[in-house]
C-alpha cells in the first residue's frame, strides 16, 4: 500500500521570466529579441538540443536527470492578464473567467477535513493568507519563524502575554453554538489556538544535520516545513512564497540570485526529506502567475503571459511536459508566448495523484490527467 502523499507549494511571486529559466538556446529568434539579456555559454546547461536549463538552478537539472522533476512547458491560462493581482487571483481560485474569494487549496482542505477536525491540514510560511488557502470555514496557520510562532509573540512582558493568552482562550472556549454572532470567528479563533499549540511542538522534535543557509528565505521556509512534515501532524498542504521575480530592471543579477536561492534550498531540502524517510511521501509545485514578455526592456523584462511550473519528487514521471512556446512573430500574442498547457490540467492531477480529491469537485470541470505521477 502507497503512502498518502503531501504538497509543497512554493509559489514564485512577481512573474517569473520563463525565457530564462527554461532557456531556447538554439532559437536565433531569442538573441534576436533579447539582445542583452540573451543566456548563453557557462549561464545555461543543456537539457536537449534545443532548450536549457538556467545554470544557477543546477540541482533542477540533476534531479531532472533522475527522472524525478517534471517540466511543465508554456502553462497558463485562457485570455491572459498582466496584472499581478487578477492573474494571481486565478492562479488561486481556479477562476479565469470569474472572481472568486474561495481558494481552490481552502475547497481541497475542506474536501479532505470537512469537519474541521485538524486545523494545520494546510500549513503557510510566511506572512498573510495566500488566497489559494482561503475557504469559509477553514483554518489555516501562517507561519513566520516557527521556532517563535504562537499568538502575541509579540507582546512584552510573560505575564502580559499569559493574560491575553488566557482571555482569548476563553473566547473560543465551547459553548452552546446559538449564542455565538459568528461560528466562522468561533472556528477560526478555536483553530488558531490549538494550531499554535501542535506547531510550538515541532521544532523540538526535529532532528537534522541538513544544514539551511540562513540568509536564504526560502530555505528557511522549506526547513520549517520540514520540522512539521518530521513530526506527523496530519498536515497535507504546506504553502512557501518565493520572490519578488518582478524583474523589470537589474535582471541579469536579481534572477540569477533568485534561482540560485531556490535551487540550493530545494537541494537542501530534498536532502532532509531523505534524513526524515519523507521523500517518498512529498511532492513540490513550483509556479509563477505568468512569465515575462519575449523582448528585453534593455536591463530587464516585463509582464508576459505564459510561464513555466515543476513538479518534483520521487514519485514524478520526470521528463518535459506540453510545447515549447512558438517565438516566431505570427505565433506571438502581442509581444508574448502563446501558452498551451492549461494550469488547471495541472491541478486536476495535482488533486487526483497527490492529494486524493476528487478534481471536478474542486475545479468545478473535468480536465484531462496528465499521468505525470508514478502510481
Amino acid at each position: 500500500m502507497s503512502k498518502q502523499k503531501n504538497l509543497v507549494v512554493i509559489q514564485l511571486s512577481g512573474g517569473n521570466d520563463y525565457l530564462n529559466t527554461i532557456v531556447p538556446y538554439e532559437t536565433g529568434l531569442y538573441y534576436d529579441y533579447r539582445p542583452n539579456m540573451g543566456l548563453k555559454d557557462d549561464s545555461i546547461i543543456p537539457i536537449d538540443n534545443k532548450i536549457a536549463f538556467n545554470s544557477n538552478i543546477d540541482f533542477f537539472k540533476k534531479t531532472f536527470d533522475d527522472q524525478k522533476l517534471a517540466v511543465m512547458m508554456g502553462i497558463g491560462y485562457p485570455e491572459p492578464n498582466r496584472s499581478h493581482f487578477r492573474s494571481m487571483d486565478i492562479w488561486h481560485t481556479a477562476k479565469p473567467f470569474e472572481s472568486s474569494s474561495i481558494g481552490w487549496l481552502g475547497r481541497t482542505v475542506k474536501n479532505i477535513d470537512p469537519k474541521g477536525l485538524n486545523p494545520i491540514t494546510a500549513v503557510n510560511f510566511g506572512k498573510g493568507l495566500p488566497r489559494a488557502l482561503a475557504c469559509p470555514g477553514v483554518s489555516v496557520a501562517s507561519v513566520g519563524a516557527l521556532e517563535s510562532y504562537g499568538l502575541f509573540t509579540g507582546v512584552s512582558g510573560a505575564k502580559n502575554r499569559e493574560i491575553l493568552l488566557d482571555t482569548v482562550d476563553r473566547i473560543y472556549q465551547p459553548m452552546n453554538r446559538d449564542g455565538v454572532p459568528s461560528l466562522r470567528l468561533l472556528e477560526t479563533g478555536r483553530g488558531a489556538l490549538d494550531g499554535a499549540d501542535l506547531l510550538s511542538e515541532a521544532p523540538s522534535n526535529y532532528s537534522s544535520d541538513v544544514e539551511y543557509p540562513e540568509d536564504n528565505p526560502i530555505a528557511q521556509s522549506l526547513k520549517g516545513i520540514a520540522q512539521v512534515a518530521s513530526a506527523k501532524l496530519g498536515t497535507r498542504i504546506f504553502y512557501a512564497q518565493h520572490g519578488s521575480f518582478d524583474t523589470h530592471t537589474d535582471e541579469l543579477k536579481n534572477h540569477s540570485l533568485l534561482l540560485k536561492q531556490l535551487s540550493v534550498a530545494i537541494d537542501c531540502f530534498q536532502r532532509d526529506l531523505i534524513k526524515q524517510k519523507l521523500d517518498d511521501e512529498t511532492v513540490i509545485w513550483i509556479f509563477s502567475e505568468f512569465g515575462r514578455r519575449i523582448s528585453d526592456n534593455g536591463t530587464g523584462t516585463d509582464h508576459g503571459s505564459g510561464g513555466v511550473a515543476f513538479l518534483l519528487g520521487n514519485c514524478v514521471k520526470g521528463g518535459l511536459y506540453g510545447e515549447y512556446p512558438n517565438l516566431e512573430p505570427s505565433a506571438q500574442l502581442e509581444g508574448d508566448i502563446h501558452y498551451n498547457m492549461d494550469f488547471r490540467t495541472l491541478y486536476s492531477t495535482i488533486l487526483e495523484d497527490v492529494l486524493d480529491v476528487d478534481s471536478e469537485s474542486i475545479l468545478d470541470e473535468k480536465f484531462t490527467n496528465l499521468s505525470v505521477l508514478n502510481s
